[in-house]
């Protein structure tokens, strides 16, 4: 009987420890890589936009178009005054050219580019390209340029409908031409926040998501799309036949 109960343990030992050395598969180590990665933004991090929630492009130097572009929502340009470009079509929203609105959006719109950019936690994405990439809710950091040079960008929230996502870009944002975003899984496009450290440049016939919130500039190639928002803090939004939404 002890004999019995010994040779039982031994077995059972054995079974045991192999499963708890096992070495992981490949597939294994991605999935761990990419669990690693999904840290959520605590509310407190994330700052609403105040004020310039209104505008879908806010501007600090000057708005500029060329073409005909479709706007949902407000356009205003703060400390600059300058809209050029009459061909700009704007609905449910309004003309605001360095008055107090804009002035009290800008405001806002620092105090979110400095939250946002400061946030802790999240991924370092720095020298990885996006497209091709499913990424879930969370912080994603690179320390220069961020680039969706090629395919899509899939955003999938998970179900959730208030998840988000931080893309942290010390210098530069650049997507190229036919590039798009794609969210998945009651993914909202207004919970998307690209912190852009310099410029942003959205190329032609980009399909593209969020707030784009960026220190100096924004520029639009021909036909490019966002559903979201084009916040410049001190330079220029400058669009060409696009469509913007806020929706």
């Amino acid at each position: 009987m002890t004999s019995q109960f010994t040779n039982l343990f031994f077995v059972l030992f054995t079974i045991i420890t192999s499963n708890c050395l096992r070495i992981p598969t490949s597939s294994n180590k991605m999935m761990l890589t990419q669990t690693s990665s999904l840290i959520t933004p605590s509310q407190d991090n994330i700052a609403v936009l105040g004020k310039a929630a209104k505008f879908a492009v806010l501007a600090g130097s000057t708005t500029t178009n060329a073409g005909v572009t479709s706007i949902e929502g407000s356009v205003g340009v703060s400390p600059g005054t300058a809209i050029a470009g009459t061909a700009v079509k704007i609905n449910n929203g309004e003309f605001h050219s360095g008055d107090p609105v804009s002035l009290e959006a800008q405001k806002d719109l620092t105090t979110t580019y400095n939250n946002l950019a400061n946030a802790k936690g999240g991924a370092d994405m720095t020298g990885k390209g996006l497209g091709g990439l499913t990424l879930f809710p969370g912080i994603y950091h690179f320390s220069s340029s961020c680039f969706l040079s090629s395919g899509i960008l899939t955003l999938d929230a998970k179900g959730d409908s208030n998840a988000k996502w931080v893309f942290q870009i010390g210098s530069t944002l650049i997507t190229g031409v036919n590039t798009q975003i794609k969210m998945l899984n009651n993914g909202s496009a207004l919970n998307v926040y690209w912190t852009v450290g310099s410029s942003a440049t959205i190329a032609d016939k980009t399909k593209m998501v969020g707030n784009i919130i960026a220190y100096a500039s924004i520029s639009f190639g021909n036909f490019a799309t966002l559903e979201g928002r084009a916040l410049a803090r001190v330079g220029a939004v400058t669009m060409l036949s696009n469509t913007i939404e806020v929706k």
